[in-house]
């Protein structure tokens, strides 16, 4: 395979948002600020910068402690871009192939930003309608924002068991895999989906750009990686009665057949001349549920087709925010929320291997082809990790009384789940880790988390103490380890799902 020049246009995208900040008025900010302003992780917002700094867009400062806008690089406040950035996208946001729908629906004006990419984060004022849409009835979620790259040719397995943890050459045509990547100590890069859709082609989706890495590691293979991001759609279709609403807008598809993980080939719609698409039984929801993926021509045709088959199903478009409740709910780990890819950790600290972030089952050291990171990953599992993602459970009662301190109920309900991360400590001492996703559950009742603590306080049933915000002081509560997921119905894998049936 060519090696191809370095483009770095897709981070570049994505950096756009923190370039903006940058004005004439305003040449020179620091790391910190920069990733507060736009709610992103530290290291998230030190790679995006280190993007924008190797395309000569901003500098640092004398002092390395903040960054400053070149003169000449576009800004905020430029009439037009740069010439450097002729062929490139614009800096305006993103849109995905069904923005004119979902931006219609839009009554909050609440978007948020994705991959460069404006997406909705709530349809209404507030997500509930959104949330018990997925769990009650169905859900419609434009997920289209996911890096998608075709891999094609002779040695497109090899390569795929080259770059990634689980064994390809047992992956059948019209099956889905779930798979992280590692670099070569044994750290996550990534976690995604790969498709196989024939014996020498594969779709790869990804939450952050990998083309670069994805062809240095098929360099002098007969194999071709194609970032085809922008010309396919994908809508998720997930709850209860995602199955009546997927049979009520397509052809061509036996939904009782497909088991979890299946994809086949169908159209949209019933009459002639429908659109072709791509369905899986997949999903980030953790229940019955199904992607979408058509041409990004035909993808207002498919929200109309899914949008009018819902209607007598209680289908709503979900934003943003309501999937991250459902996906906490599911214990579904986020990249650079749960755990920091390895490609743009600030410290080793931060770095995590896949039995660290909870994805240990995807890995299989046991498989004939040697792949990136095995070595690292062999001593791991002879020593043990040193960390785990484990489920917590937040005492009620112990919520109750700190807010009972201040006259108040515990201001928890309602809310969408957080992101910010809270330190984790043992009973009474010393910090064990921190809670990176939680939230209350409204189906569950609970008050539930994602965290990584020591891999000797991972324990079923283990107390932990959880820092809580209360009024304007932080305190402990206590928590205990338990299973996740947390929501796990059994329609979500199913054989032959009956439509709209509730556990």
């Amino acid at each position: 395979m060519p090696r191809r020049a370095p483009q770095g246009t897709q981070a570049v995208q994505r950096a756009l948002g923190l370039l903006r900040s940058f004005t004439p008025e305003a040449p020179e900010h620091r790391l910190s600020e920069l990733a507060a302003a736009h709610g992103l992780h530290p290291s998230t917002a030190h790679r995006l910068l280190g993007v924008l700094e190797a395309e000569g867009l901003i500098g640092r400062s004398p002092d390395s402690q903040a960054y400053r806008w070149m003169p000449g690089a576009p800004g905020a406040g430029d009439a037009a871009p740069s010439p450097r950035y002729n062929g490139l996208r614009p800096l305006e946001p993103l849109r995905t192939p069904f923005h004119r729908r979902t931006a219609a629906l839009c009554e909050s004006g609440a978007w948020r930003d994705w991959s460069g990419y404006t997406c909705v984060e709530t349809y209404e004022p507030t997500p509930e309608r959104e949330y018990w849409a997925v769990r009650n009835a169905a859900g419609l979620i434009d997920v289209s924002p996911l890096f998608k790259y075709e891999i094609t040719g002779a040695d497109a397995v090899r390569l795929l068991d080259r770059m990634m943890t689980r064994d390809f050459s047992k992956s059948q045509t019209g099956r889905v895999m779930y798979t992280s990547w590692c670099n070569e100590d044994g750290h996550l890069l990534q976690d995604g989906n790969v498709q196989r859709l024939a014996r020498e082609r594969f779709l790869v989706s990804a939450a952050e750009p990998c083309l670069r890495w994805f062809e240095d590691c098929g360099w002098g293979m007969d194999v071709e990686v194609r970032d085809v991001s922008e010309e396919i759609g994908v809508l998720a279709l997930q709850g209860p009665r995602a199955r009546a609403v997927a049979e009520a807008a397509t052809t061509g598809l036996d939904f009782g057949a497909m088991r979890y993980f299946d994809l086949a080939a169908g159209e949209v719609g019933s009459g002639a001349g429908g659109a072709p698409v791509t369905v899986t039984r997949t999903g980030y929801t953790g229940d019955l549920g199904y992607e979408f993926w058509v041409a990004a021509e035909h993808a207002e045709a498919l929200w109309d087709a899914l949008v009018e088959a819902g209607r007598d199903h209680g289908l709503l478009p979900a934003g943003l925010l309501a999937l991250d409740m459902v996906r906490v709910e599911a214990g579904l780990v986020l990249i650079d929320v749960d755990y920091v890819s390895a490609s743009h950790a600030e410290i080793e600290v931060l770095k995590a291997t896949p039995a660290e972030a909870g994805l240990g089952f995807t890995v299989k050291l046991d498989k004939q082809a040697d792949f990136v990171g095995r070595r690292a990953l062999v001593l791991e599992r002879d020593r043990g990790p040193a960390w785990a993602m484990v489920g917590l459970e937040v005492d009620w009662f112990e919520l109750e009384r700190l807010w009972s301190e201040i006259d108040l109920r515990p201001q928890v309900v309602g809310q969408p789940a957080s992101r910010k991360p809270t330190p984790v400590f043992a009973p009474g001492g010393w910090q064990v880790g921190q809670c990176t996703s939680r939230f209350f559950s409204p189906l569950l009742k609970k008050y539930v988390g994602l965290a990584t603590v020591h891999a000797d306080a991972a324990a079923l049933g283990t107390e932990l103490d959880v820092e809580v915000a209360v009024g304007y002081g932080r305190r402990r509560a206590r928590a205990r380890v338990v299973r996740r997921p947390f929501f796990n119905p059994a329609r979500k894998t199913a054989v032959d799902p009956m439509p709209g049936v509730d556990e």
